[in-house]
């Protein structure tokens, strides 16, 4: 097996795990191009010659932008903040405040990582004002991250990074391009939060509006989109049309409380190839 390479980043819903056998869904192409690129794992450990990553996070966008264009300068200011010193509370609600005090692409990139590898859980999350409110993780010794940059530098000089809305993405793409979408998955009960990660939510309005896109982009573009997300009623009923495959999410059977959040994963592989006995 090939070496498989993590993000430098932890994100919820990061796909590190799924990567080998969701690579098995996405069609060949020329680029890749991805409307929630996230942490980037498939992005790392798929073989394109082009990628298109966006994102609506300015901050993710910036921070890709300032790692493929100067890594070793990156490199050494980020790596300055991962000593024990900064590892408290008091040092944690400093950076986080001069972070949202800044607008400086280079600064906030800096601060970004050591929020995302010091505050809990590696969460991104913002208030309504846009200030980052992530609070302190307390861990031992976060681990920073320099071969993962490093390649995630290298593999970038073949990407363009774009802070868009996935609907500009999809306009942005051109026969020859594959598209994976990885939006914030569908809540498994009506009840559920949705999570924002930047600004407002993906309702559920969205997922059936990116559904609706995906379809009319194969069928009437020939550009193939693949989409992941829960494997549950709603999903199976949106992406109706689409050709779906279940990926198993692996489970600890000892642990029945934790055992029961994890449904399995549906990729929905829209493709002209499949429409062409089909009115839409």
């Amino acid at each position: 097996m090939t070496k498989k390479h993590r993000a430098f980043l932890k994100w919820a819903g990061g796909k590190y795990k799924l990567v080998e056998e969701l690579s098995k869904h996405l069609p060949k192409g020329q680029r890749l191009v991805e409307p929630f690129v996230g942490a980037g794992s498939v992005f790392l450990n798929t073989q394109y010659d082009e990628y298109l990553l966006c994102d609506i996070n300015q901050d993710l966008i910036n921070l890709y932008q300032i790692v493929q264009q100067k890594p070793d300068e990156y490199i050494a200011a980020a790596k300055a903040l991962f000593v024990p010193e900064m590892n408290n509370k008091e040092a944690y609600y400093k950076v986080r405040q001069a972070f949202n005090a800044t607008q400086d692409p280079f600064t906030r990139s800096v601060y970004f990582l050591y929020m995302n590898r010091f505050g809990f859980n590696g969460l991104c999350r913002y208030n309504r004002k846009g200030g980052f409110n992530v609070p302190f993780g307390s861990y031992k010794k976060p681990y920073f991250p320099e071969k993962e940059i490093q390649y995630f530098s290298v593999k970038a000089q073949n990407a363009v990074f774009k802070c868009i809305g996935y609907e500009k993405a999809f306009e942005l793409a051109k026969p020859g391009d594959v598209i994976y979408c990885d939006p914030p998955y569908a809540p498994l009960s009506t009840t559920a939060s949705f999570t924002t990660y930047a600004g407002p939510g993906f309702s559920l309005d969205d997922q059936a509006l990116l559904a609706r896109h995906s379809r009319q982009t194969a069928h009437k573009r020939n550009i193939p989109v693949l989409i992941s997300n829960h494997d549950i009623p709603l999903t199976r009923e949106l992406y109706r049309g689409s050709k779906l495959a279940t990926i198993a999410v692996q489970r600890n059977i000892s642990q029945k409380g934790t055992s029961r959040n994890k449904v399995d994963e549906i990729m929905a592989l829209y493709d002209h190839h499949f429409y062409d006995d089909e009115q839409d």
